[in-house]
């Protein structure tokens, strides 16, 4: 086998990921710290032509160099929007018939493999702090829980991580 070159790989230019059909998902970032784990995420969401991308609260926003570090210009093809407050966001998605996801650990949450979208819905995806996760009245506003099951010692994934498996497993949900 041999590694292909990057020109081998008939990559999107910017201007044709902007006007190509996206992922009907959304994704919110509540009060994400590491500017690296923002600029892994906006290079997932590249990945799988996620639509939007609203960073919330303290999440810091593009230009800056830590995010373009981890982003490699994926900032300027993933649409993306600053709103102060997450709990005032979801509820304008909730009003456009969006349906919004915690990605959390709650009583009753769904299991990543479990949950089953329903073809034509737009979903809304939010992913917490690096540390005490999805802000609780966020969680409480949101229309369901999934959990990322996990079977070692560890009560979490990195939110970039996260990211990576919850928007890989929803893409091949809804595009295939």
């Amino acid at each position: 086998m041999r590694k292909l070159k990057n020109s081998e790989l008939d990559r999107l230019t910017v201007e044709k990921f902007k006007s190509s059909q996206k992922t009907p998902l959304i994704v919110v970032l509540d009060n994400i710290r590491s500017l690296n784990n923002i600029g892994s995420v906006f290079r997932t969401s590249d990945a799988f032509l996620i639509e939007k991308i609203y960073l919330c609260g303290i999440t810091a926003k593009p230009p800056h160099k830590d995010i373009h570090k981890t982003a490699l210009g994926s900032t300027d093809s993933v649409a993306w929007e600053y709103v102060e407050d997450t709990l005032n966001l979801i509820e304008k998605l909730k009003d456009a018939k969006i349906k919004t996801i915690a990605i959390e650990q709650t009583e009753n949450a769904v299991q990543l493999q479990d949950f089953k979208p329903v073809k034509g819905d737009k979903l809304a995806v939010i992913f917490g702090n690096e540390v005490k996760g999805v802000q609780q009245e966020v969680v409480s506003a949101c229309d369901i829980c999934v959990e990322i099951p996990q079977y070692g010692t560890k009560h979490s994934l990195n939110i970039s991580v996260s990211c990576g498996v919850v928007l890989w497993d929803l893409f091949s949900k809804l595009k295939f």
